[in-house]
């Protein structure tokens, strides 16, 4: 995409984070907005905020492991604007290691993770497509190019996201469709994903109470601005990969290659 005044960009998870970053990001280049999070007050306060900058700006509670919801998602979207360019599926949350983790928590964060961008890619895509233009961005994690001891659920949902984010792009490229695809992988960024169990459905969240792991890193990380900046330029130049931590990456790719050829007999 090149053009982004007056066009619209769907954000969520878009109430603090990364998500709320580019919202930031796209109403500086003029866009209109709809933001959908899980937390309504949360969301309220975005939507202020954002407002009060003088954005054209919606939105919408949404539990995104829910189709339904991401149904209304879009329909109030065309029923605010008319329209919609860029679809960032980028609501998330953590979980933890797989032998830890009881059969509900592996549904939450799949159903958030995983889910959260299939259902997203199923109820917009069709109108990109057919409108010819647009973008998808799916927010996945370094965790999604290697795993990592801590997070194997977690690991799991964003293995998946980047494997579905790389054959999208496949099919549009072969289709020659141009609607574009980015998927984000970035190392720790200062988000509140380490507080991501304040989410959880009650009766989860008490028999399992989030242990927070990931809090002192996630505070040491990068600032969402920055991702933020460098998923407008994969929308503007038309990138498969939004890399904050490009010798994270490498490093991560090189232990993976290096575990698959030493070990794979």
């Amino acid at each position: 995409m090149k053009e982004f005044s007056g066009r619209v960009a769907v954000i969520t998870g878009g109430a603090s984070g990364i998500g709320l970053a580019m919202a930031h990001r796209f109403a500086d280049a003029g866009m209109r907005l709809v933001l959908a999070d899980i937390e309504e007050p949360e969301l309220d306060r975005a939507v202020e905020e954002l407002r009060s900058a003088g954005t054209e700006v919606v939105g919408v509670p949404t539990d995104v492991a829910d189709h339904d919801a991401v149904v209304n998602l879009r329909d109030k979207t065309l029923e605010a604007f008319g329209s919609f360019h860029i679809v960032c599926n980028n609501a998330g949350v953590v979980g933890r290691s797989i032998v830890d983790s009881s059969i509900d928590t592996w549904r939450w964060v799949v159903g958030v993770n995983l889910y959260g961008v299939i259902n997203g890619c199923n109820v917009f895509l069709p109108t990109l497509v057919e409108q010819g233009e647009g973008h998808v961005v799916n927010t996945a994690s370094l965790a999604g190019l290697r795993g990592n001891a801590l997070l194997g659920v977690y690991c799991t949902t964003k293995f998946a996201v980047v494997g579905l984010s790389e054959a999208l792009y496949e099919e549009l490229q072969a289709s020659g469709s141009k609607v574009g695809v980015s998927v984000i992988c970035p190392g720790f960024v200062k988000t509140r994903i380490a507080q991501s169990g304040r989410n959880m459905p009650a009766h989860l969240r008490a028999a399992e109470p989030d242990p927070e792991i990931l809090a002192p890193a996630v505070s040491a990380g990068i600032p969402a601005s920055e991702v933020a900046d460098a998923v407008f330029d994969a929308v503007q130049s038309d990138r498969l990969y939004v890399l904050n931590h490009k010798d994270m990456a490498r490093a991560a790719l090189d232990q993976r290659l290096s575990l698959m050829f030493e070990q794979g007999g």
